[in-house]
């Protein structure tokens, strides 16, 4: 592999619209929990650290739904991807993170960067349109009130930020793994060279 030149693909742009810097804050903590599980067999993602039952594999199969939860169910309405719905997640709350350990490493990195490819698609369609994030999601609130995309992007952010955490934890107890963002050379062990890509 050739030495990657420039900077690193998680860095959000310098100077980018508002839209543009947010999800460049969210690629950058997908990059971030990317590297926190990357390269890690069956037992390394079913680790888990005191008393707590969650693992690197189960974070990475619900981190996937999550993404297509956000973007197909409730920013754009569209169904939730096969993968999903033929398992039933919709009646049992844990089934992603229980269920993982039963998935094969390649399975899970491969759920995973297929998610995101998904939203990053979405992202730069959503990016070209003339609303932007400003535009209207398929979901409301609870009261009917309208809610735009860019909410849904900042729950999408929350979320891996509390997770990316949680993998930070798993993965130090692991193998000593620690630091906020990857080296500027990494990038994913697998068929996918980006999260997205």
């Amino acid at each position: 592999m050739s030495e990657p030149s420039g900077p690193p693909p998680w860095e959000p742009p310098l100077a980018g619209t508002a839209d543009e810097q947010l999800l460049g804050s969210l690629d950058r903590l997908r990059w971030t929990f990317r590297w926190k599980v990357d390269a890690l067999d069956s037992a390394g993602l079913a680790r888990t650290v005191g008393a707590s039952t969650l693992t690197l594999g189960g974070l990475l199969k619900h981190l996937a739904i999550v993404e297509d939860d956000v973007v197909c169910r409730r920013i754009t309405g569209a169904p939730m991807p096969g993968a999903w719905r033929d398992h039933g997640f919709e009646n049992d709350a844990d089934w992603d993170f229980h269920s993982a350990a039963s998935d094969t490493p390649e399975a899970l990195y491969a759920g995973w960067d297929a998610a995101v490819a998904r939203s990053r698609q979405w992202a730069q369609e959503v990016l070209a349109g003339a609303a932007g994030l400003d535009a209207r999601a398929a979901l409301s609130d609870e009261v009917g009130e309208f809610v735009t995309a860019r909410r849904f992007v900042c729950d999408l952010i929350e979320e891996y930020g509390r997770h990316t955490g949680h993998a930070d934890l798993i993965r130090e107890a692991l193998d000593g793994r620690v630091g906020e963002d990857p080296p500027s050379h990494w990038r994913p062990v697998g068929a996918h060279d980006a999260p997205g890509s």
